[in-house]
């Protein structure tokens, strides 16, 4: 059905998300044009690629071969208020108008697809399982959350594949547009709650997502959740996790900069994988990953090398900066607490005895309100942490929050706010041994001046 039109207009283009069915579209010849609030580096990428792309909601903007219903398809994030001019224009006039979920939701109904879902862990492990998949003989159309390096791309794509990665998004219940063959859920920490309202109801959409697996399907489920999967009675189920269930890790070993284990699956193991990204939390995903792979039917080999070529995806444990002689930069996406914590570990774990230094953007009012104790508990690893101020997003300010609310219960000594308009200035004046930069907002877009500062102390 949706290879029928002729254009596709995307409104809200720079969504990473929106990204990959872009360059979907695109791939298949279509015209494909849309609208973003501001202009990025993925969607000045997008423009290169083929996509026309404006960054003014005037419907007066949209291109005209996009003006015709019946040969044009129109597909929209969430995030998109309903009251946008270009999204009210299609609507008032009758355009077939789309969820990039929904859209999703039509690949998976005609693949096997293999969706990750879970709080945290699910863009690493669904493109861990790209990489898998696309260089094995079963080959992959993946969609991604994020820019897979060395691709460049967050979408793989194979021809003649009957297999289809997806990133299962939680966020609005969009996942429930999925059809998954195999499903792997690796959390069900609560988020999301200005949507789900109490954890109860997060836990009830999860189940939901079970439900919708084909019944000649597969789940996957990480060890230990509150979740109480309903897959129907065909479905096959399995666990995971680091130490123990149906898919685990044996004989972990850290040193030199690299991390290796053997992978235990149901009918065997695989002896010495190694981690292309060494990242004590890529245990966990790589054993999801290739959990998953192995039902699809990747060899062992397949597996083993599908994990060590992972060159891993931009703003997930992304080294910017790592010179002898020089700080450390790493920057990650991290913006739940339990991804914070994780993170922090990480880079103590890598460099023990070093001192870490953290700046964290929060992300969204609502999630701050609700889970600025645990965000400090983790900030609290750190030896010294900057604040920024929230990154809004799609919401309004909330009445007495703001990043203070994290600062007050923050236990190390070193801890401070400073707003993002006076942070280059401050980091330039600042000395640095490892600089991490944590949150889901905009603080990545200062990552290239930072390097550069960086790179200039001796």
């Amino acid at each position: 059905m949706i290879t029928r039109y002729n254009s596709v207009y995307f409104v809200g283009a720079g969504g990473i998300g929106m990204a990959a069915l872009e360059r979907f579209f695109l791939s298949l010849g279509k015209k494909v044009a849309g609208y973003d609030r501001t202009a990025t580096e993925l969607t000045r990428n997008l423009e290169k690629e083929g996509a026309e792309i404006v960054y003014e909601e005037s419907a007066s903007l949209i291109p005209d071969y996009c003006k015709d219903k019946e040969t044009t398809l129109v597909i929209y994030t969430p995030a998109i208020p309903n009251e946008h001019e270009g999204l009210c224009y299609f609507r008032d006039n009758g355009f077939t108008i789309m969820k990039r979920a929904q859209v999703l939701g039509l690949i998976t109904n005609s693949s096997k697809g293999i969706c990750f879902a879970g709080t945290h862990g699910k863009t690493t492990t669904s493109s861990m399982a790209g990489n898998i998949m696309h260089n094995s003989p079963l080959g992959c159309n993946a969609f991604l959350g994020g820019v897979l390096k060395p691709y460049n791309s967050n979408l793989l794509l194979s021809p003649g594949t009957e297999f289809s990665v997806i990133e299962a998004d939680e966020f609005d219940r969009s996942f429930h547009w999925l059809k998954p063959y195999i499903a792997v859920i690796t959390a069900t920490d609560p988020d999301h709650l200005d949507i789900y309202g109490n954890e109860e109801n997060y836990l009830e959409s999860f189940a939901h997502f079970t439900e919708l697996i084909r019944e000649d399907g597969y789940l996957i489920v990480h060890e230990g959740l509150k979740l109480k999967p309903r897959p129907a009675a065909g479905v096959k189920t399995f666990t995971y996790s680091r130490h123990e269930g149906d898919f685990h890790a044996e004989n972990i070993r850290k040193g030199n900069g690299e991390i290796t284990f053997d992978f235990v699956h149901p009918s065997g193991v695989i002896k010495d994988v190694k981690l292309g990204v060494p990242v004590d939390i890529n245990i966990d995903n790589a054993i999801a990953s290739m959990a998953a792979c192995h039902i699809a039917g990747v060899a062992d080999e397949d597996l083993k090398n599908g994990i060590a070529s992972f060159g891993g995806a931009k703003r997930r444990f992304d080294f910017w900066l790592k010179e002898p002689g020089k700080p450390v930069l790493i920057d990650d996406y991290a913006h739940h607490p339990d991804e914070l914590k994780a993170s922090i570990k990480s880079v103590k774990d890598l460099y023990p005895g070093r001192k870490v230094h953290v700046i964290f953007q929060p992300h969204l009012y609502s999630r701050t309100k609700d889970f600025a104790p645990q965000f400090a508990e983790a900030l609290s690893q750190a030896d010294e942490v900057w604040l920024t101020e929230i990154y809004p997003a799609r919401e309004l300010p909330i009445p007495g929050v703001t990043s203070e609310i994290i600062l007050n219960d923050i236990k190390c000594n070193n801890k401070s706010i400073c707003e993002k308009k006076f942070l280059i200035d401050r980091i330039k004046n600042h000395n640095f041994d490892i600089l991490l930069t944590v949150g889901a907002g905009d603080v990545c877009d200062y990552l290239p001046a930072i390097c550069e500062i960086l790179k200039e102390r001796n």
